[in-house]
């Protein structure tokens, strides 16, 4: 078992809390590395880089904005080569499934030597709790530009758990999982299941991409941001990924977690009912 430094380059995301968490409970040292940290960490400032890795034996990466943007993979690939100067011997790479950019950011890493895991994972349960869907859930009514194509969802604690064994058992090294829900659903379906979970009336409303792109930019968010989205919902959720993979009880030894289980726990904490 890896007992050495480990380092999580994103630690302040919706994966690297449950991260943290986990390897602390094991006794590990582990430290977050991001642009507030006591070592800061910026994907856009690479002065930082080597300050964050050194000292560390492996790390967790976790991309901001996304893998899918034009310069991620040329930064993934400096980075390793970064890690590899410091002495890192294995970084496990939270990836995308059916993203152009993505895979072009997990052969960067690859082609540095470095011992690789890569974590492929579909949609977040948590985009509806956590992200950019929880404002709309509390409201009522969640307006995307997603149709009929189903998606399997999968929980960011069962991403967590795959990226804690990965971090801690080398037999996962060099390894590529593709991490889905064990069930895929519309988006229509998904918000279905959270009005039933919370006792609330909550909508789904499929509109147009023009729309949705127009009401993120009169609500303030920068041109970048509203590319990505766009890119996301009208590329990557073409049922491209529509498929269910066995990646979670390949690397956990038990099935993914379902979305209906992650829609009545997180609704048994209230927060949905706001």
């Amino acid at each position: 078992m890896q007992t050495s430094e480990i380092v999580l380059v994103g630690g302040s995301g919706k994966t690297g809390g449950r991260i943290i968490k986990r390897l602390e409970e094991r006794g590990l040292t582990v430290r977050a590395a991001s642009r507030s940290s006591a070592r800061p960490f910026d994907w856009e400032d690479r002065s930082t880089w080597r300050g964050a890795l050194q000292g560390a034996s492996s790390a967790y990466v976790a991309f901001q904005p996304d893998l899918s943007v034009a310069w991620a993979a040329e930064a993934i690939g400096a980075l390793a080569e970064v890690a590899v100067e410091c002495g890192l011997e294995h970084i496990v790479l939270l990836s995308g499934r059916g993203e152009e950019g993505a895979q072009r950011s997990e052969a960067a890493l690859k082609a540095s030597g470095i011992n690789t895991t890569i974590l492929r994972a579909s949609w977040f349960c948590q985009n509806f709790s956590e992200g950019a869907f929880l404002e709309q859930i509390l409201s009522g009514r969640l307006q995307l530009p997603a149709g009929e194509v189903s998606e399997p969802f999968i929980d960011a604690d069962d991403i967590a758990d795959a990226a804690v064994a990965a971090l801690t058992h080398p037999s996962h090294r060099n390894k590529t999982y593709e991490l889905t829900g064990p069930r895929a659903l519309t988006f229509r379906q998904a918000v279905a299941e959270i009005a039933q979970a919370t006792g609330r009336p909550i909508e789904y409303e499929q509109v147009s991409m023009a729309d949705f792109t127009g009401g993120l930019g009169a609500a303030g968010l920068p041109q970048g941001l509203i590319d990505l989205l766009e890119e996301l919902f009208g590329q990557v959720l073409d049922g491209r990924n529509a498929s269910t993979m066995g990646g979670v009880a390949e690397i956990l030894g038990r099935p993914a977690t379902d979305f209906n289980q992650y829609a009545r726990r997180t609704a048994a904490t209230g927060l949905w009912s706001a």
